[in-house]
């Protein structure tokens, strides 16, 4: 393959470095969220839900820095740009767009009709 395989080694390694710090604000702030004595019942419903909130948020970035994590060790691998699925080579354009792709644009589009006909 003939990517770039520093030029994406550098994008994920500065989106991980955004999103551990990201991260990392979102607990603070959660921890600061349960912290708080709530005054009466509507105090509670909006610690609540800003504390569900932060948490769904949590949960995405988490999830972004997992596959993020994921193809730093495909870089390492010499896996790095090969669809999970196809084996094929994920087209660099994806790449530059979403750099922890896993699969290739027309396997991802097959698992999308799949997961819409569940």
């Amino acid at each position: 393959m003939s990517i770039n395989l520093s030029h994406f080694k550098e994008m994920l390694l500065l989106r991980k470095a955004e999103l551990e710090k990201i991260l990392f604000n979102i607990q603070n702030e959660i921890k600061d969220i349960n912290s708080i004595e709530t005054k009466d019942e509507a105090d509670l419903a909006a610690s609540n839900m800003d504390s569900g909130r932060n948490f769904q948020i949590y949960m995405k970035q988490k999830k972004e820095l997992d596959e993020i994590n994921e193809a730093l060790k495909k870089i390492e691998e010499g896996t790095y740009g090969i669809c999970e699925m196809c084996d094929e080579p994920i087209n660099e354009e994806r790449l530059r767009i979403k750099p922890y792709a896993k699969y290739c644009i027309i396997c991802k589009e097959i698992m999308e009709k799949e997961q819409k006909n569940k």
